[in-house]
């Protein structure tokens, strides 16, 4: 198994002191992790995929600092169409 990647048994051996919790079905903890993570580690987790789903679109991740990012800011008072309420 090991022979055609040299790195599979470097990988399989960390895999062996990963945390695993098992769960009966319809009992897994929900996905709100913000009681156990801070929110720079959840931006952390959220990059990767953010990189692979533009990898996807095959399309070029946007190069544009935040001053020229393609954004419409509405206030409340244009959300619902000026009338305040």
């Amino acid at each position: 198994m090991f022979d055609d990647d040299p790195d599979a048994a470097a990988r399989a051996k960390r895999r062996r002191d990963w945390p695993l919790r098992a769960y009966r079905l319809g009992d897994e903890p929900g996905d709100d992790l913000s009681a156990t993570t801070t929110a720079e580690e959840r931006l952390a987790m959220m990059w990767p995929l953010a990189v692979e789903a533009w990898r996807l679109t095959g399309r070029p991740m946007p190069e544009y600092t935040r001053e020229t990012m393609p954004v419409r800011v509405l206030r409340d008072f244009e959300a619902d169409g000026g009338t305040g309420g």
